[in-house]
């Protein structure tokens, strides 16, 4: 059995930016996002998603399942990164440095 170590836990990070000139592109960037969280991810920012995986092998089969769904215009960067790296940010408001949130608690059926 593998233990669990912040080098194994993975985050999955989409970051984008889609057009939003016309109503069609309008409705493709929200379509993009709620698949998004359909599949599981959580706005970490306007246009950056974040999504908490438990080993590198499911990190990469949401990987492959954001990649299915880009969409036609934009664009958008995928990123892996293990869940020491990602307590590791540093996050601000107005100059002051945010509390951090706790990490998502996710059921996952194997």
């Amino acid at each position: 059995m593998l233990r669990l170590s912040q080098y194994r836990i993975m985050w999955v990070m989409v970051l984008f930016d889609l057009p939003t000139e016309t109503k069609k592109d309008r409705k493709r960037a929200s379509d993009f996002r709620k698949r998004l969280m359909k599949d599981g991810f959580t706005m970490f920012q306007f246009s950056i998603y974040v999504r908490h995986c438990s080993s590198r092998e499911n990190a990469e089969v949401h990987t492959k399942r954001v990649k299915n769904m880009l969409p036609p215009k934009g664009e958008v960067g995928i990123f892996q990164i293990t869940d020491k790296q990602f307590g590791m940010i540093e996050l601000f408001r107005g100059g002051v440095e945010k509390e951090k949130a706790p990490i998502p608690q996710q059921l996952e059926l194997f």
